[in-house]
């Protein structure tokens, strides 16, 4: 489980963030959501280690990573999909993949598959450099390169921004197989349908993801609890069925 706890960050002398405290559980889909500018990429940012943070804890499990460089966070199980998907243009599709495990020292025994059978249009697009690829192809690539890893917990920062609506579908769909909850009915056919690949991974990997969003169909579609942001503080937070049209007009609504 990652959990923060009373996080306080400053810029410059002015505070960004206060008093965060959040929890993403095995498996589980939370919304971090908010106006523009409020602190949701500066969390995430705070999770992975690339922003110094004043006060407060992060935990992923039993380990502490509050003070641990972003490299010593990844290694421990932290994955991240950052705004803009940070793509090597100049590196094919394949290259890309491979690039995230060889940095931890990891062998791809398998997880390429996986990575293929969630995402189909890679595998058909291994040689050509990631620079070509339309933006939802390279959000694909992305969070593909993350799950190379072998994360414990997936950050990804407004994964739908400038994507076709298709592929929000596609990432959506995604999004739902990397949880741990049981397969029936239709979910049941559409992960048949991929292969035994995506069940082992739904299975036995137990992904949590924390996911920043202003697309609000897509958080209700694929989210377990929501947490929203204001000033730099949470204002609420509970299950994605309590997010209602009060709370959304209150602090959603530009």
């Amino acid at each position: 489980m990652l959990s923060l706890t009373n996080l306080h960050v400053s810029y410059d002398g002015s505070r960004i963030l206060r008093d965060v405290s959040l929890t993403v559980e095995p498996g589980k889909v939370v919304c971090l959501m908010g106006r523009n500018g409020v602190g949701k990429t500066t969390t995430l940012k705070s999770i992975v280690g690339l922003v110094k943070t004043d006060s407060g804890s992060v935990k992923l499990g039993d380990t502490t990573l509050t003070g641990l460089k972003p490299e010593a966070r990844a290694r421990a199980g932290l994955g991240y999909v950052p705004q803009g998907r940070d793509i090597f243009p100049q590196l094919t599709v394949w290259e890309n993949l491979r690039i995230g495990a060889i940095a931890q020292g990891k062998k791809l025994n398998g997880e390429v598959d996986r990575v293929f059978a969630l995402f189909p249009v890679l595998k058909a697009m291994t040689q050509r450099k990631g620079g070509v690829l339309s933006g939802g192809q390279q959000q694909q690539l992305a969070i593909g390169r993350a799950l190379l890893t072998n994360p414990k917990v997936l950050l990804l920062d407004e994964p739908t921004e400038g994507i076709q609506p298709n592929i929000i579908d596609q990432i959506g769909e995604t999004i739902k197989k990397l949880r741990a909850h049981g397969l029936d009915g239709e979910d049941q056919k559409r992960a048949e349908e991929i292969g035994n690949a995506v069940r082992m991974l739904r299975k036995e990997a137990q992904i949590g993801i924390l996911l920043v969003e202003q697309y609000l169909d897509f958080c209700i579609d694929v989210g377990d609890s929501f947490y929203i942001m204001d000033r730099g503080s949470i204002v609420a937070e509970g299950p994605i069925a309590k997010l209602n049209d009060d709370i959304v007009k209150q602090h959603l609504t530009v």
